[in-house]
């Protein structure tokens, strides 16, 4: 319920606080003292969308907060999945700049304006004329089945799943078209790796075997040269060991007489092990090469196939190769993912058509199961708000596509005159038969849904004498479910509220300003006599107002 209303700088409105008790709240008010204006704060309290010029005082902002109290399961569920602390007293505040910028908190904690909307729509319904256009639409048709119906729990676990078998159905389409292109190039693919596999390439290879093939290609003439290097350093005539050792021993003979002499055979032997030892490399890489034609022809073709693979894959090196293979084996082990991944979301598809389907007939069972006490029920109260030929008739209509709901459709029929024939609501009734057909409607489904307030706007224009009292009743009945605020014109109706405010103005240092108060007693009696008389009330309006209090 709402418990507490606060509006500053608002309009005409400069500061009100409103305390508002559970049950019935009756406003009243001349015509342009401000009643719209408060329902336009209330609006934007609920979402509406913010204007700068709604702001009154430029120098400071607008602020309207509302004090709500709720437990439902509804409100709670919205709490845990926007991860706000709940609490059973709910505070939502709007606060608008004189620029029209406006923010939003509940419990104090910033949030989206489709975040205050969403929580807003749980804790209460504004309800004025042109809301009875909501009878023409077929989701709100539907949901004054379920709630009579009372099977909430089907149907949120038809939903659950429907919005799954949504998101199911457009993956799976999305996963299909992904896999009819692919299969186009699946087969190109499977020719790459293939050539690209029957290369066996190795990284940083080339290099390898340009040298290989370099060193395959001159062979003979290494070879040549390897052995006359071998023979001039260690056999022929006049080779270099020979040579050598033929100045060792000269200036052997002479080490005696000069020092340095010895320092310069040192380094001879020295040299002398190194050219044995390099004499002997030169040998042994001698022995090795061999002139091969077959591996040059192995390796030539090789590498030229990696040099065409190079080219046709515009890169530079093999490694760069190897990475467009494991690149293609992924993109084709992909499309052996995307196949299972397919087969997995047809199963759950069919899986979930089974189960939206044994839901929806579960819902369609029990829709069909109250649509002829519903229908009484309205018919009958019909009859009491002053249409006694009315005839309301439901028609559920089977889809053959699931729908956010359940498979129906649905039609309200109606007829306010006998002989008439039944036709859609929107069709045939009048805007004061719109307004007494949805007060019934929504007198009939507050017990069964959560929601903890309503404030009906004006929705008894066009009704007088017998009637109103009987939309009295209907209210009263209303607020025994939930609370109830209702603006109105009707001294029947003002006379049942269990509290009554009145919205009026003043003026306050030159300036009009719009006020809400709570009504004494003897206020009381004097508002309603002014509603009776329509103008400043006699002694016959105020015994008549007191008589309508008394008789509450």
């Amino acid at each position: 319920m709402l418990k507490k209303l606060n509006i500053q700088n608002y309009a005409l409105f400069d500061s009100v606080e409103v305390d508002f008790p559970a049950n019935l709240s009756i406003i009243t008010g001349e015509t342009g003292a401000g009643k719209s204006i408060l329902l336009g704060a209330l609006s934007l309290l609920l979402g509406q969308r913010a204007e700068g010029d709604l702001v009154n005082d430029k120098s400071k902002k607008c602020i309207v907060e509302g004090l709500f109290s709720s437990d439902t399961s509804e409100i709670k569920d919205f709490f845990a999945q926007n991860d706000l602390d709940y609490d059973s007293e709910i505070t939502i505040r709007r606060e608008v700049s004189p620029e029209g910028k406006s923010r939003a908190f509940i419990n104090d904690t910033p949030v989206t304006i489709t975040q205050l909307k969403a929580a807003t729509a749980r804790l209460i319904d504004i309800h004025s004329q042109h809301e009875n256009l909501l009878l023409n639409e077929s989701e709100f048709q539907l949901s004054v089945l379920d709630a009579y119906a009372a099977h909430k729990t089907t149907l949120t676990d038809y939903k659950k799943k429907y919005v799954r078998y949504k998101v199911v159905v457009k993956e799976l389409d999305e996963l299909i078209a992904k896999e009819n292109e692919a299969v186009k190039e699946k087969d190109y693919l499977e020719f790459q790796l293939k050539e690209m596999l029957e290369a066996n390439l190795v990284d940083g290879e080339e290099k390898k075997i340009e040298e290989e093939l370099e060193s395959l290609t001159h062979s003979e003439q290494i070879k040549e040269n390897l052995v006359a290097s071998a023979s001039i350093i260690k056999s022929g005539d006049g080779n270099v060991l020979v040579l050598l050792t033929d100045v060792r021993n000269k200036l052997n003979a002479i080490a005696a007489y000069n020092p340095k002499v010895v320092e310069l055979l040192e380094r001879i032997n020295a040299s002398l092990i190194e050219l044995k030892d390099i004499g002997t490399e030169i040998e042994f890489l001698e022995e090795k090469i061999h002139y091969d034609p077959a591996k040059v022809a192995i390796l030539t073709e090789h590498l030229e196939n990696i040099y065409r693979l190079s080219q046709k894959h515009r890169v530079q090196t093999v490694g760069e190769l190897i990475k467009i293979q494991n690149d293609i084996s992924n993109r084709l082990n992909g499309l052996s993912s995307l196949e299972t991944s397919i087969e997995k979301l047809n199963s759950e598809k069919e899986n979930l058509n089974k189960q939206l389907r044994e839901l929806s007939g579960k819902i369609s069972a029990g829709r069909d199961k109250v649509i002829p006490g519903l229908q009484k029920e309205i018919q009958k109260n019909l009859v009491l708000l002053g249409m006694p030929d009315a005839q309301f008739k439901i028609e559920r209509i089977p889809i053959e596509n699931f729908a956010s709901n359940g498979m129906d459709d649905v039609n309200f029929l109606f007829s306010a005159n006998k002989g008439k024939d039944l036709r859609e609501v929107e069709k045939v009734a009048s805007g004061g038969e719109l307004s007494r057909v949805m007060l019934v409607i929504k007198s009939l489904i507050a017990k069964y849904t959560e929601l903890p307030a309503i404030i009906f706007d004006e929705i008894d224009s066009g009704v007088s004498g017998k009637v109103a009292g009987q939309v009295a009743e209907l209210v009263l009945k209303i607020s025994k479910s939930m609370q109830v605020i209702m603006i109105t014109h009707l001294p029947q109706i003002a006379s049942r509220g269990n509290a009554h405010f009145l919205v009026y103005k003043e003026n306050v240092k030159n300036k009009t300003v719009t006020r809400i108060k709570q009504l004494s007693p003897d206020e009381r009696v004097e508002e309603i006599a002014r509603m009776i008389s329509s103008g400043k009330p006699g002694s016959s309006a105020l015994k008549t107002a007191s008589e309508l209090l008394e008789g509450k």
